[in-house]
């Protein structure tokens, strides 16, 4: 694919260097600057799972459209890594601008004919201008990010309010980062013509977004749920999630008189403790939560079994990763969906959400506790890498102080005192939600807390088989109430138009609406669909069954998606077309787009054959 040259506001720039050499913050100085021109832009971070010395790469979307999905194909390339040089060089586009740095000869190897090349002598200029060794490595950056701003047209105004906010209280540290900018474009003005044929110009596009990563977002959708216990094992992508939570606690969750955290956040043994100390604390009346990724769903699968059996709210976020085992720890996946479903033995199904963008992530957590505790029963937010950790453009996050928590189906002492005989799994309302009570709520009433073991309508244990199977029967009932209380799916058309169906959630929802675009550019004209939660209700069972096809797009290998649709609505297999990526990088629209063009042109030409 070519390059589209004089576009305004429309490419990809991606960023190649050495994990641990400072290269983030400039990065990042380059991504919001576009931001703060009112232009929307999408930025991946792709980092090895070392401390440093790998490759690493940072690759930003500028997207006229609000397009907000990876794109294929890169414009310009910032290779300051001679360890991923080769494969740098191979993924620009025809027409593209290959910047590097110049202080030594370009060896042939990385010379392409369809391409342009911009050097900078970086390491030279940076010895010039520094004396310290770790500046001179830290400016090589901020040298760039200037030469960067000339090519582009990035504002100047923009990159000095961010070192302003970068260094505020440290303000000594401002002029050394605004002479290396100036460094990088007084040797672009001087040696290159500028601006490139693709540059920017301020927009207002954005009105009152905000940027943050989802794990921020459902750190900060705990605080405002009222979760006081957070335990949790350090994995990647989901430690940020706590830590997240921690930060807004110190702000947030303070006693105005003894300036003590209203919260305790406990680093667990490993995850099976986590999880653990999550449903005793929540057993007691807490709201408490956990965070992980696959291999740590793994290790809980026994203790979400017995939260689901014994009846005991809990929270988990499962930021996915690529998997299987454990996998590659640093790129992303949903990979994790059939195991979050039917965690642990027996007969077992679990509540999921599935956020696909950080408001969401902030939205969704908060929903998350109250329907544990409504459903009294684990829920899992099913959300990934991509949008765990990297930054998103997203409208503000809004909490409404008159929220009250839906604390469920829970008896106090007076209520106690009116009831004859407590069951603790007796189906009063006939939705097949019983009631419960926390620990010391009344001397000698509600004793029967929980039992994970086989136990009748009182939490007498049993090995009666007929008790057993009506507690099973009453478990499905709840699950039949639960498809009205899960978030709904959105639907893209008010009817159904075509014959054929897209049905995505989660991060591919970006390139997924992108495609949406691309298919009807080239006359291909689809309904869509996006899951938010599971159980699936009625809505998508009904979109699914008036189209000939649904083309179900998931970021895993094996259709897990797909898979569940098939068990849990008897879908004909036939009736769903898997559109796949797994290679651990988002899915993007052109992607789509080929997968579902493919099928779509294999079909017609069955039909004319036939």
């Amino acid at each position: 694919m070519s390059l589209n040259k004089n576009k305004i506001n429309d490419f990809v720039v991606r960023f190649a260097n050495v994990n641990g050499t400072g290269s983030a913050s400039a990065n990042f100085l380059f991504a919001k600057a576009i931001f703060r021109m009112g232009i929307p832009i999408t930025p991946k971070n792709i980092f090895p799972s070392n401390i440093q010395g790998l490759p690493t790469w940072y690759e930003v979307r500028v997207s006229e459209k609000g397009y907000l999905g990876r794109r294929e194909g890169i414009d310009l390339m910032v290779a300051v890594n001679p360890q991923s040089m080769l494969a740098d060089v191979a993924s620009v586009r025809p027409g593209g601008y290959f910047l590097y740095d110049n202080s030594k000869k370009l060896h042939s190897q990385y010379i392409r004919e369809d391409i342009n090349y911009i050097g900078i002598p970086l390491m030279l200029m940076c010895n010039e201008a520094y004396t310290d060794a770790r500046q001179r490595q830290l400016f090589k950056n901020i040298i760039y990010v200037g030469a960067l701003a000339a090519l582009l047209d990035i504002e100047f105004s923009a990159l000095e309010g961010l070192l302003a906010d970068q260094f505020k209280g440290k303000e000594k540290l401002i002029p050394s980062n605004v002479k290396a900018l100036q460094l990088g474009i007084d040797y672009i003005h001087k040696n290159f013509k500028y601006p490139l044929e693709f540059h920017l110009e301020r927009r207002d596009l954005l009105g009152d977004s905000i940027m943050i990563d989802g794990n921020s977002a459902c750190g900060l959708g705990a605080v405002y749920a009222g979760a006081t216990v957070a335990a949790w094992y350090p994995i990647t992508p989901s430690t940020s999630v706590v830590e997240a939570f921690s930060n807004y606690s110190e702000e947030l969750r303070v006693d105005k008189i003894t300036g003590k955290k209203n919260v305790a956040i406990v680093q667990a043994e490993d995850e099976l403790a986590a999880i653990g100390m999550v449903i005793g604390a929540n057993w007691n009346g807490a709201r408490s939560f956990t965070a992980t990724s696959g291999p740590g769903v793994s290790l809980m699968n026994e203790f979400l079994g017995l939260a689901y059996f014994a009846e005991v709210p809990a929270v988990l976020i499962d930021v996915q990763r690529t998997g299987p085992s454990t996998g590659m720890p640093t790129r992303t996946q949903q990979s994790d969906i059939l195991e979050a479903a039917y965690a642990s033995h027996g007969d077992t199904k679990h509540i999921l959400l599935f956020p696909s963008t950080p408001k969401e992530c902030f939205e969704m957590t908060a929903d998350a506790f109250d329907l544990a505790e409504q459903l009294q029963t684990p829920v899992i937010m099913m959300t990934d890498l991509d949008l765990g950790m990297n930054d998103h453009v997203s409208k503000p996050l809004v909490w409404d102080d008159k929220r009250e928590y839906k604390r469920g189906k829970v008896l106090n002492a007076e209520d106690l005192d009116k009831v004859e005989k407590f069951g603790r799994y007796l189906d009063v309302d006939n939705d097949g939600i019983t009631y419960r009570t926390y620990p010391g709520t009344h001397p000698s009433k509600g004793s029967f807390f929980t039992r994970g073991t086989s136990r009748d309508e009182f939490a007498t244990y049993t090995e009666d088989g007929g008790a057993y199977q009506r507690n099973m029967d009453r478990l499905i009932k709840k699950w039949n109430t639960a498809k009205g209380m899960v978030p709904a799916p959105q639907v893209y058309n008010d009817k159904n138009k075509f014959e054929n169906g897209i049905l995505f959630f989660g991060t591919s929802t970006y390139s997924a609406e992108e495609a949406m675009d691309l298919l009807k550019e080239q006359n291909i004209f689809v309904d869509a669909i996006r899951i938010k939660g599971f159980p699936f209700n009625k809505t998508v069972e009904d979109f699914i069954n008036s189209h000939d096809k649904i083309f179900v797009i998931e970021q895993n290998r094996d259709a897990q998606m797909k898979s569940l649709i098939m068990i849990e609505l008897q879908i004909d297999p036939h009736k769903l077309i898997s559109v796949l990526n797994y290679d651990g990088m988002p899915i993007t629209a052109e992607n789509i787009l080929k997968q579902i063009s493919k099928n779509l042109s294999l079909t017609q030409k069955q039909k004319v054959k036939n």
